[in-house]
C-alpha cells in the first residue's frame, strides 16, 4: 500500500515506521531539504499550502502512485484536506473540517470542553477579563503551535504588557499547577477510540516532548478516549492535560494528528501505523485500549541525513565524504 505523507519536514521517525509496518512510503514537501523526503521510498516537491494548486498536485500525486492513504504530518494543511477529503481519491487520515477548526482555535475547543463536561482551564478572551483573576496566567494565542506566542504573566502589570506585546490573536489562560501528560490516541473512520496511550512529559522543547515515559494510567486512558470520542477524532491525536491536586484532568490541547513524541508510544507498542493501513484497507479493527508497554522511556537527540548531487537531483550519501585534501 502507498501512503502519502503531506507536510513531511523532519518526520523521519513516522514514515520510517510506516515503512516498517509493510508500506510503501511516498513524502512530499515544498522544501527540497526536507530530511523526510529521503527517508521514504519516494519523494516529491509540491507547491505552498496556500497557492491554489496544491490540492491539484496531490491529487495527481494519489493518481499516478495509486495512494490508498494520505498522513498529513503538520497542521499547516489539515483544514484543506479536511475540506477535501472526500474527493482526494485516498483515505485522508483526519476528521471532519468542523472537528479542524476546533482543534485550531483554543478558545473555541475550551467552550467545546465546558459545554461537554470535559475539564478545561478557566480561560477568558481578553475583552471579557473579570475584575478578579487567578494569577499567573498564560497570554496564548488562539491558533498558535509548537508553544509559539506564550507568555506568562505573574500579575496585572504584566498581563496587561504581554497583551499589548503580542501580534497575534489571543485569549487569557490559567495556569495549571498539576503534572502535565500527553495522551497519544488513535481513532477508526468513525470516530471511535481503539487505544489511548499516556506518556509523563519529562522534559520538551519548542512545544515538543524529548524525554517522556509511557505509563498506564487508566484514568489518563479512559479520558483520552472519552476526549478523542467527544471531538469524532478520525486517526490520530496528542491529548495534553494535566492532573490538578482536585483530581480533574483538565485538557489543555488537542492535535489531531502524530505528536512530537510519536516514537514513544510505538516503541510502546502501539502499533498505529499498523492500525491506518487496516483502516484504508477497509478493515474495522477492534479497539484495545490499554494493550502497551508501560515504562518504557524516551530521550531524543539531533541526527542527520548527509545528501550529494547525483543525476535525479540530491540523494542521500551512502558513504561519508573524505578529506581529500
Amino acid at each position: 500500500m502507498v501512503v502519502l505523507f503531506t507536510c513531511a519536514g523532519q518526520r523521519v521517525d513516522i514514515v520510517t515506521a510506516f515503512a516498517r509496518a509493510g508500506a510503501t512510503t511516498l513524502a512530499v514537501d515544498v522544501n527540497e531539504l526536507a530530511p523526510a523526503l529521503y527517508a521514504a521510498d519516494r519523494k516529491a516537491l509540491v507547491p505552498r499550502i496556500d497557492e491554489p494548486t496544491y490540492v491539484d498536485a496531490l491529487r495527481a500525486l494519489i493518481n499516478d502512485h495509486d495512494v490508498r492513504l494520505v498522513v498529513p504530518l503538520a497542521d499547516l494543511d489539515h483544514l484543506l484536506l479536511a475540506q477535501h477529503r472526500d474527493d482526494l481519491g485516498a483515505l485522508v487520515l483526519l476528521p471532519g473540517p468542523e472537528t479542524i477548526r476546533l482543534c485550531e482555535d483554543k478558545y473555541a475547543a475550551h467552550t467545546f470542553f465546558a459545554e461537554h463536561g470535559i475539564a478545561t482551564p478557566e480561560t477568558w478572551l481578553p475583552s471579557e477579563l473579570p475584575g478578579e483573576i487567578p494569577f499567573p496566567v498564560l497570554v496564548k494565542a488562539r491558533r498558535g503551535f509548537g508553544s509559539r506566542h506564550i507568555y506568562r504573566a505573574a500579575d496585572r502589570r504584566e498581563l496587561d504588557f504581554f497583551l499589548g506585546y503580542t501580534t497575534q490573536e489571543s485569549m487569557v489562560q490559567q495556569v495549571c499547577a498539576g503534572e502535565e501528560f500527553s495522551i497519544d490516541v488513535f481513532c477508526d473512520t468513525d470516530g471511535r477510540c481503539l487505544n489511548a496511550i499516556p506518556r509523563t512529559m519529562i522534559e520538551s522543547k519548542g512545544g515538543e516532548s524529548i524525554k517522556g515515559m509511557t505509563i498506564r494510567d487508566w484514568q489518563l486512558i479512559e479520558h483520552g478516549c472519552r476526549v478523542a470520542e467527544a471531538l469524532r477524532i478520525v486517526g490520530p491525536a496528542n491529548i495534553q492535560c494535566f492532573r490538578e491536586l482536585d483530581g480533574s484532568l483538565p485538557v489543555t490541547d488537542v492535535n489531531p494528528r502524530f505528536g512530537g513524541g510519536f516514537p514513544l508510544p510505538t516503541a510502546a507498542g502501539s502499533r498505529y501505523p499498523e492500525l491506518a493501513l487496516a483502516l484504508a484497507a477497509g478493515e474495522r479493527p477492534e479497539p484495545v485500549l490499554g494493550e502497551f508497554r508501560e515504562g518504557v522511556v524516551m530521550t531524543r537527540f539531533f541526527s542527520q541525513i548527509v545528501l550529494g548531487e547525483s543525476h535525479v537531483g540530491l540523494e542521500p550519501l551512502e558513504e561519508p565524504l573524505l578529506d581529500e585534501a
